[in-house]
């Protein structure tokens, strides 16, 4: 297959679908347009780029340079799919064979009252943490920050929150929900995370909602709606994200709670495709790198003429996080669904902020599991979840690494 190939975001999984069509002997013609002026990263990262760990540069992602052209800066404001050409911001138009939705998302603002000041700009002191921009911004409000307030407790939320502490900066976490990261991990995994971020200097307010924000063109605080007052003069908001689907909508092209697309990941328009947090397949959005990448490698096998019947039927994905020396994975069903059984071992002596770990089965077929403070096995356990392999007549060894070897 020859032509032009459009990439509206640079992000993870446009960067990985440009990686992958030069792999596979297709990366002329192919255009990436970012409104960052940031080369592709791995937003995954951020949060070392906030403690100093990292620089930018060393979240940097390959993206098939030099055969693929990367236009950073250019924000694509508007696409015609009956001309099939796209517009810049500043006017600027070009024209495409073929165009791929990778736009991302959004991070999802609250309703709090007090969060925007009169000209509806964020109020000074309150953050989100989803760019490379974000993060400098972050940082260099945290330099002179007394205390922080994080507003979510998912895997961004913990992440940053950690970052925070680790900066030396006092920091408290909102949670809505009654457990931290109640998506990926189940109550007691929750817990033992609660009590592993108190001993590293984060407290926390599970089923709890912020409900304002104090000060006037600052925050200086955070009320919740049980009327307790957080004091804080740096806020982060970690409330989720969604997925950027605007100018997919405004190009006449079907989207629901993402850019809706089938098997072979194409748009409701011809020679229109979309990847990533933006795409959604089968009623799913999955907000999550690994499925990204997942739809980056069958578009890309398409695309190329490697593997014009590959299709896409879903991904399971693992969500790993480290915070500082604190680590935990969890994949597939972690919940503890009629119709499975659940092994679970909680150690509160092992390591410096004790382990948790949870495997669900289905006959002898591993659906889902939990690490946390351990993750020794972690590579044996989700190379068995991933590949469906059937498990020993005596799976409780997987929870051992002399056991999983």
């Amino acid at each position: 297959m020859s032509g032009r190939i459009a990439v509206v975001g640079a992000g993870m999984a446009a960067a990985r679908l440009a990686q992958q069509l030069v792999e596979r002997g297709r990366g002329d013609g192919v255009t990436l347009y970012g409104a960052e002026p940031h080369r592709p990263y791995n937003r995954t990262l951020l949060a070392d780029v906030l403690t100093g760990r990292l620089d930018a540069a060393a979240v940097g992602l390959p993206c098939g340079a030099p055969q693929v052209t990367v236009r950073t800066g250019r924000e694509v404001v508007a696409v015609d799919v009956r001309s099939r050409t796209l517009t810049l911001a500043g006017g600027a138009e070009a024209g495409w064979d073929e165009l791929v939705f990778a736009t991302g998302a959004n991070p999802v603002l609250p309703p709090i009252r007090g969060l925007r000041t009169a000209d509806g700009g964020l109020k000074a002191g309150v953050h989100a943490f989803r760019s490379l921009a974000d993060c400098a911004r972050l940082a260099e409000d945290a330099a002179r920050a007394r205390r922080a307030v994080v507003i979510g407790g998912g895997v961004l939320g913990v992440s940053a929150a950690r970052a925070l502490a680790a900066l030396g900066l006092p920091t408290e976490i909102v949670h809505q929900a009654p457990h931290l990261i109640e998506r990926h991990l189940d109550e007691g995994a929750g817990d033992a995370l609660r009590r592993a971020l108190e001993e590293l200097g984060v407290h926390t307010y599970p089923g709890n909602r912020a409900r304002a924000l104090d000060g006037d063109t600052r925050v200086t605080g955070v009320r919740l709606a049980t009327g307790y007052l957080l004091d804080a003069d740096l806020v982060v908001l970690a409330c989720g994200v969604r997925p950027r689907t605007g100018l997919a909508h405004a190009a006449g092209i079907t989207v629901r709670g993402g850019v809706v697309v089938d098997d072979r990941l194409a748009a409701s328009a011809p020679h229109v495709f979309a990847i990533g947090d933006c795409a959604e397949h089968a009623g799913v959005t999955h907000g999550l790198a690994g499925p990204a990448w997942d739809q980056a490698d069958v578009l890309a096998a398409r695309l190329s003429g490697a593997g014009p019947d590959t299709g896409y039927g879903g991904s399971r994905p693992l969500v790993r996080l480290t915070a500082g020396p604190l680590e935990y994975a969890a994949f597939g069903e972690t919940g503890d669904a009629a119709g499975t059984d659940v092994l679970r071992i909680a150690d509160a002596t092992r390591g410096p902020y004790g382990s948790y770990k949870k495997l669900v089965l289905r006959g002898d077929r591993l659906v889902g599991g939990i690490l946390l403070g351990d993750l020794a096995t972690v590579g044996d356990l989700t190379r068995a979840y991933e590949c469906d392999e059937a498990l020993p007549d005596d799976p409780l060894h997987l929870l051992t690494k002399e056991g999983a070897a």
